[in-house]
């Protein structure tokens, strides 16, 4: 059996003259088009416009990553952000990480540096922000079972050796995610989208339809 290659194609070419008036709009998407993988109410918008409209909705919750040895899973941590809209993203450890994997949506995150996780630990008690770790460590409560806070910080360990002690030590609790095959554990990546997933079923207000992006 033959499958037909789609011809469909991703975004929209250049619009229309007379262009609209309207100062979120960015001429040069308007004059060459846009690519770009946003949702269709965001067509030809800048990318300031767009950053500056999502803080209208953003979630409360906020994601932490530690980054020791520049983990290469940071960037989809940060593109499920924006999917899931985290208030914000805070890599404790290295600046550099793989940007390639967070497919440009860090220009729509509020993406904070913290080089120690003491300062971490600093800023999330003077938000009065509990920390959520996420780890299938001895003694973790499966995520299945719990509750979220409304207000929290998901934090994820650095690939391979997970939460750092102090990190472990400075969380309000410790959830595992439930695993039925043979490996031990799945990547910070896709633990992340399955954490912030929980805290939208639990507090985010569900849309009756989804726009499909591809």
């Amino acid at each position: 059996m033959s499958v037909e290659k789609s011809d469909f194609t991703i975004g929209v070419g250049p619009h229309s003259e007379p262009w609209p008036e309207d100062d979120r709009l960015d001429p040069e998407l308007l004059a060459q088009g846009d690519k770009r993988n946003v949702v269709d109410r965001y067509r030809y918008w800048s990318v300031e416009a767009i950053s500056k409209d999502l803080d209208k909705y953003r979630h409360s919750f906020h994601v932490a990553v530690e980054n020791w040895d520049h983990d290469l899973n940071i960037g989809t941590v940060v593109r499920n952000a924006n999917a899931f809209l985290a208030a914000g993203v805070h890599i404790i450890g290295r600046r550099r990480w793989n940007r390639r994997g967070a497919m440009v949506t860090d220009r729509y995150q509020h993406v904070t540096y913290h080089p120690e996780i003491d300062d971490m630990l600093s800023w999330a008690e003077s938000n009065e922000m509990p920390l959520i770790g996420i780890d299938n460590l001895p003694g973790s409560v499966p995520l299945e079972t719990v509750s979220l806070p409304k207000d929290c910080v998901l934090v994820f360990g650095q690939e391979g050796p997970g939460l750092s002690t102090v990190a472990q030590n400075a969380c309000s609790i410790v959830c595992s995610i439930s695993q039925y095959g043979s490996t031990r554990s799945i990547n910070a990546g896709v633990a992340s989208g399955i954490a912030m997933h929980s805290w939208i079923r639990q507090h985010a207000e569900i849309k009756e339809t989804a726009v499909k992006e591809i």
